[in-house]
């Protein structure tokens, strides 16, 4: 395959990923100066030229601060348009500000998922790729074409890897039975548990019931994110309370804010398997009960496949 027309730069959001990607692509990362002024300002600058170059830009917009994170793919998007890039890809692993898609009822919040999708388009971005939106429909918010590529050929290799015995997949909510069931149908057509739970608030959230039988089974319990853990942790405790043997939870995002990691390291989780779309902290790399897989293979594949304008779905066709 002919690369000579790719750039591929990064932000500060995650550069280890970054790293990994231009490695599996065998190309050198563009060059360029991504720091702060004095006062926190982004400051960027392009130290070569991209003219005519179709360029890739990889910053998932996550924490520590999502704001500055955000921004920062901004400047370089508008440093890059400025610069006579040819085409530009945001390559957003983890899009943050994706949990507020729509307005509930008598409700007065805002839908920052639309507002950070204006927000990247506004700046210059041709095309987004991105893992496992919180919500497919957001894709809808984007007038640009985007990519949202899922993790679960990933994580559901690891699983069949790990040969567990009586699974059932538990979905952590009605909203995500949908995504369970995909991955049971994966892990041998396995049977699928759902947990009732209601939430009061952000970040609070009162587990009401589990459908289906647990009892001395592997619950395999499949998200999109991590948080604070809250959910999960209560997810574990009454699986275990119900008969489960054994609990072990895959997600894609490990964002793990506030008392995440002793919320798990106290909890009746086994184990938390999640993905590099966002690095880990120290805490939790210390961690033994939470591992990392890597999606920098799947996401080099698909950014070889949109320089060269090749199919994307059959990835994920071929891996059924």
């Amino acid at each position: 395959m002919s690369l000579d027309k790719i750039k591929i730069f990064s932000g500060n959001a995650n550069p280890e990923l970054s790293g990994e990607i231009i490695s599996q692509l065998n190309v050198i990362q563009g060059k360029a100066l991504v720091g702060q002024f004095s006062d926190g300002e982004s400051q960027v600058e392009i130290l070569e030229n991209v003219r005519g170059c179709d360029v890739f830009i990889i910053q998932p917009t996550c924490g520590p601060s999502p704001a500055e994170t955000l921004m920062e793919l901004l400047v370089i998007v508008d440093a890059l348009k400025r610069s006579s890039a040819s085409r530009i890809t945001a390559v957003v692993p983890y899009f943050g500000y994706s949990r507020q898609d729509r307005r509930s009822r008598l409700t007065r919040v805002p839908i920052t998922a639309k507002l950070a999708a204006k927000m990247v388009e506004a700046a210059g971005v041709d095309r987004i790729l991105t893992v496992d939106l919180h919500a497919d429909q957001i894709q809808g918010f984007f007038n640009i074409p985007i990519d949202n590529i899922y993790a679960q050929p990933v994580l559901v290799a690891d699983i069949l890897s790990k040969n567990y015995k009586d699974v059932i997949v538990v979905s952590p909510d009605v909203g995500g039975v949908i995504r369970a069931r995909a991955a049971a149908k994966r892990i041998n057509d396995a049977d699928l548990a759902i947990i009732d739970k209601r939430r009061p608030a952000p970040n609070m959230v009162k587990i009401m019931n589990v459908i289906g039988d647990v009892d001395g089974r592997t619950c395999i319990i499949i998200d999109d994110m991590v948080d604070t853990a809250g959910t999960l942790c209560q997810a574990a405790a009454i699986l275990k309370e119900k008969g489960a043997k054994k609990v072990v939870a895959y997600a894609t995002h490990a964002v793990l804010s506030g008392d995440a990691i002793s919320n798990i390291e106290n909890s009746e989780l086994d184990e938390l398997v999640t993905t590099n779309t966002i690095p880990l902290s120290n805490n939790a790399v210390q961690c033994s009960r939470i591992r990392q897989l890597s999606i920098a293979p799947t996401l080099a594949e698909v950014i070889k496949r949109i320089s060269e304008e090749e199919s994307i779905s059959t990835i994920f066709t071929d891996a059924k």
